[in-house]
């Protein structure tokens, strides 16, 4: 499994039983997403970067690249079959924007988008299905990855968030 190495600003959240109880929120039969989307706190300390009516977009905490988002539908489902209607087109409509939002902020120079349906395809939460938005540059990849099975982030999910966000509602507006 390729591990991250995070710099000190992550130290809080990674102290105690881990990022969903530093929120205050509880492990339970729900997924870390809909605790998220339960717990009233503000989209800024989510990293929520967009909202539509029927999904959301949220920025991954334990992203492959900086700028790797996820595109989620608000209710539980594990199976893509078990979109509704709107749910599926919304679902596709704003992974769409969250591309073009992203390649304008970020610049990559490709991108992979994708779903991993199942714990055996890779899916870390398989109770509730999100789609990967995630840039790519020629080279990302370095000594880290292949010798200490480790990943370098340069910037801070916050920071992260914020550049999203703001990005996200400029091509909005």
């Amino acid at each position: 499994m390729l591990e991250q190495i995070w710099s000190g600003w992550r130290s809080s959240y990674v102290v105690g039983a881990g990022a969903t109880q530093a929120k205050g929120l509880e492990a339970n039969d729900s997924s870390v997403f809909t605790q998220l989307l339960e717990s009233g706190l503000p989209d800024e300390e989510t990293h929520i970067v967009h909202r539509a009516e029927h999904v959301f977009s949220i920025v991954n905490i334990h992203p492959y690249t900086s700028g790797h988002v996820l595109v989620l539908p608000y209710r539980e489902v594990a199976e893509i079959e078990l979109l509704t209607a709107e749910e599926n087109a919304e679902l596709w409509a704003v992974t769409t924007q969250a591309a073009a939002v992203v390649r304008a902020e970020y610049k990559p120079h490709g991108m992979n988008i994708g779903l991993n349906l199942g714990r055996p395809a890779g899916g870390s939460i398989p109770t509730h299905l999100h789609m990967h938005v995630v840039p790519r540059w020629t080279g990302d990849s370095n000594f880290m990855s292949t010798i200490a099975n480790a990943q370098t982030l340069p910037e801070a999910l916050v920071v992260t968030a914020s550049r999203i966000r703001t990005a996200w509602n400029a091509q909005t507006a």
